[in-house]
C-alpha cells in the first residue's frame, strides 16, 4: 500500500471517530451472524424485537387492529348492539366471535400486540438512555486530522498567537450554548443534545400513553343518571341507571360524592333558520363530596363538567317530567309524581309510559294495576299534528292512552319504565268502544270509564337533566404523555445535533493557520450557515493576515464558508 493510500485511509479512520455517536440509536454489529442454538436464536429475536423498525410496525399494528374496535359494536360499551348484529348478520357473527371483534381491546391477539410494543419500547429506550447519559458526561471528541474533508469548512490565516485564537473560539462557542473544550491544537464543540433528549422523551411518553390507556380500561367507570328537578342522586352502584366498568374496576373506587338537582334551564333559537336551535343548557345543582362534605353550588353546562377527583360529571341530555296524580274511583290519589318522558326528535317530542302498581282499586274495589301511556308534546301545533313544533313549553300538551290489568311486575322478569307491555292488559274504551285517548293541558283531568278514577296533568311541568358520571383514572397522564410526545417529536425534527471544530496552529512562516469545520448528523444548510457565522466573529476577533504573492489563495471570506 502507497503512503498516499494509507494517509487516505487514517483520515477516513479519523473523520468516523469524530462523526461517531451523533445519535443515540444502537450500532448493529452485522459481521457476526447469531450463532446456532436456543442462546443464539434468542439473542437475535431479542435485537429484532427492540429494534425501532419492529417498534413502529407494532405500533401501526395495534392502530389497525383498533379499527374494527371502532366500526364493530363492542360488548363492553353496548350489549344490546352486539346482540342486535348477531341478529342481523347470522354468518358474519360467528367469524368475529372466534376472531376476539366484539371485544378488541380485551381479545388476545391485541394484548398480544400491546404486550410486545411495550417490551420493544422499553428494551429499546433503556440502552439508548443510558448511551445518552454516557455522551453527556463525556466530551467532545478531539478534531480530525484532515479538517477540510468535512462538509462544512474554512480557513484564514492570522497574526494572532494560536493559544489566543483558540481561547477567543472556546469563548465563543461557549457563548453560543456549545459545549466545548479544548484537545490539543484544537478546540471541539458540539450542540443539539436536547435532540436525543426529545427523541428519548417521545418513546417514553409513548410508554406512559400505553400504561394511561391500560390502567383506564381496567380501571374505569362510566354510568348514566336521569335526574328530575328537585331529585338527588348519590355516588354508589344501585343509583345508576346504565353502568359499566374495567375489569379490575371496585366498587370502593368509586368517588364518594352527591348532588341534587335544584334546577335545568334550556333556551333556544326563537325565529330565523336556525329556529329551534340550543342556545344554552344549565344544570344547577348542590353537590357534596364525602359523607359529611359541604353543600356547595355549581352550574354543570354541555363541555363544562363538575369534575371531583377522578370523577367527572357531564351533561348530556335533558327533557321533560309532567307531574302526574292519579286517583282510584273513590277520589282517592294512589300515585302523583313526575314522570320522565324520553325525546324522540330535536323538538323534544317525548314519550313514556305512567305505571301504577300499588294502591289501586278499581270502581268494584278491587284490586288493579293502571299502565298508562304517555305523548308530550312541549309546543302543540293544533289539530291532526302529532309532533311538537318547537322544543320549548309553549304550548304543551299530554296524550294519554289507559290501560288495566297485570303489568307484569311480579314475574320476576326485568322491564324497562318507559314501555308497556300490553300482553295482559286491556285498554279502556270510549263511548264509541274504541281505545279511550285523551289530549291534556295543564291543569285538565281525563275521567276513567265506569267510575274507575281520574288521571290529572298537573300545571307543574319539571325538566330532567340526564348525566354521564365518568371515572378514569388515566386520562391526567394520557395528556401528559400525549404533550410528551408533541414536544419530543418536535425536538427530535427540527433540532440539528452538530459539532464544530477550530484548529489554530502556527505555519512555517510563522503566521497562525485558523481551519473551522463542521459536521452534522444529516446533510442540511444549518451547519455550513452556522459554521459562516462564526467564522465571522472568530474573524473579527483574529483579523487576517496581510496577503502575500504566495499566500493569496489561502484567504478566505469570514461570511461564508467552503463546502
Amino acid at each position: 500500500m502507497s503512503d498516499t493510500e494509507t494517509e487516505q485511509s487514517r483520515d477516513q479512520e479519523g473523520l468516523g471517530a469524530a462523526g461517531q455517536q451523533l445519535s443515540t440509536a444502537p450500532q448493529e454489529d452485522t459481521s457476526v451472524l447469531p450463532g446456532l442454538g436456543v442462546i443464539g436464536w434468542a439473542r437475535w429475536f431479542w435485537r429484532q424485537l427492540t429494534s425501532m423498525r419492529v417498534a413502529l410496525l407494532l405500533l401501526l399494528l395495534l392502530s389497525l387492529g383498533a379499527i374494527p374496535g371502532s366500526l364493530i359494536p363492542q360488548t363492553a360499551a353496548d350489549a344490546s348492539k352486539v346482540d342486535a348484529f348477531r341478529a342481523a348478520h347470522t354468518t358474519l357473527a360467528p367469524v368475529y366471535d372466534k376472531l376476539g371483534l366484539f371485544h378488541v381491546y380485551s381479545s388476545v391477539w391485541f394484548s398480544a400486540i400491546y404486550i410486545l410494543l411495550f417490551v420493544s419500547l422499553i428494551g429499546c429506550i433503556v440502552p439508548r438512555t443510558w448511551q445518552f447519559v454516557g455522551q453527556l458526561r463525556g466530551r467532545p471528541p478531539g478534531a480530525p486530522r484532515r479538517l477540510d474533508r468535512l462538509p462544512a469548512y474554512t480557513t484564514w490565516r492570522t497574526t494572532a498567537d494560536p493559544e489566543q485564537v483558540r481561547a477567543e473560539a472556546l469563548a465563543l462557542l461557549k457563548k453560543r450554548r456549545f459545549r466545548a473544550h479544548t484537545s490539543g491544537d484544537a478546540v471541539a464543540a458540539e450542540k443539539g443534545y436536547l435532540r436525543e433528549l426529545g427523541n428519548l422523551a417521545f418513546h417514553i411518553a409513548l410508554i406512559v400513553l400505553l400504561i394511561a390507556f391500560a390502567s383506564g380500561q381496567l380501571f374505569k367507570s362510566d354510568g348514566t343518571k336521569l335526574v328530575v328537578e328537585g331529585d338527588g342522586f348519590s355516588n354508589a352502584l344501585p343509583m345508576y341507571d346504565d353502568f359499566k366498568s374495567g375489569s379490575l374496576f371496585s366498587n370502593d373506587d368509586l368517588v364518594p360524592f352527591s348532588f341534587d338537582l335544584k334546577d335545568f334551564k334550556g333556551t333556544y333559537e326563537l325565529s330565523g333558520p336556525n329556529r329551534g336551535t340550543p342556545r344554552t343548557f344549565e344544570a344547577k345543582i348542590d353537590y357534596s363530596v364525602g359523607a359529611d362534605g359541604k353543600t356547595r353550588p355549581k352550574t354543570v353546562q354541555v363541555n363544562q363538567p363538575l369534575k371531583i377527583e377522578d370523577s367527572k360529571v357531564y351533561l348530556v341530555s335533558h327533557g321533560y317530567a309532567p307531574v302526574i296524580t292519579v286517583r282510584d274511583g273513590k277520589g282517592k290519589v294512589v300515585y302523583q309524581d313526575a314522570v320522565p318522558l324520553l325525546p324522540l326528535d330535536g323538538n323534544v317530542t317525548s314519550q313514556g309510559v305512567i305505571k301504577v302498581m300499588d294502591g289501586y282499586h278499581d270502581a268494584k274495589g278491587r284490586y288493579d294495576q293502571l299502565g298508562i301511556r304517555a305523548f308530550f308534546l312541549p309546543t302543540y301545533g293544533g289539530g291532526a299534528d302529532v309532533l311538537s313544533q318547537f322544543p320549548a313549553l309553549l304550548n304543551p300538551v299530554l296524550n294519554l292512552e289507559p290501560y288495566h290489568g297485570d303489568l307484569g311486575v311480579n314475574s320476576g322478569l326485568p322491564q324497562s319504565v318507559y314501555q308497556l307491555d300490553k300482553k295482559h292488559m286491556k285498554g279502556f274504551k270510549d263511548a264509541d268502544g274504541k281505545q279511550l285517548r285523551a289530549n291534556l293541558k295543564p291543569g285538565q283531568t281525563m275521567k276513567l270509564p265506569g267510575g274507575a278514577g281520574t288521571v290529572t296533568f298537573e300545571k307543574d311541568v319539571k325538566e330532567w337533566a340526564g348525566f354521564q358520571i365518568v371515572q378514569e383514572p388515566g386520562g391526567a397522564w394520557a395528556l401528559g404523555g400525549a404533550v410528551a410526545a408533541i414536544l419530543g417529536l418536535a425536538a427530535s425534527l427540527f433540532i440539528q445535533r452538530r459539532r464544530i471544530w477550530v484548529r489554530a496552529v502556527r505555519g512555517a512562516d510563522g503566521v497562525t493557520v485558523v481551519e473551522m469545520a463542521g459536521l452534522g448528523r444529516s446533510e442540511s444548510a444549518k451547519v455550513p450557515e452556522e459554521l459562516g457565522d462564526l467564522a465571522g466573529t472568530l474573524y473579527d476577533r483574529a483579523p487576517g493576515a496581510p496577503d502575500t504573492h504566495e499566500d493569496a489563495s489561502h484567504a478566505v471570506p469570514a461570511e461564508g464558508a467552503e463546502q
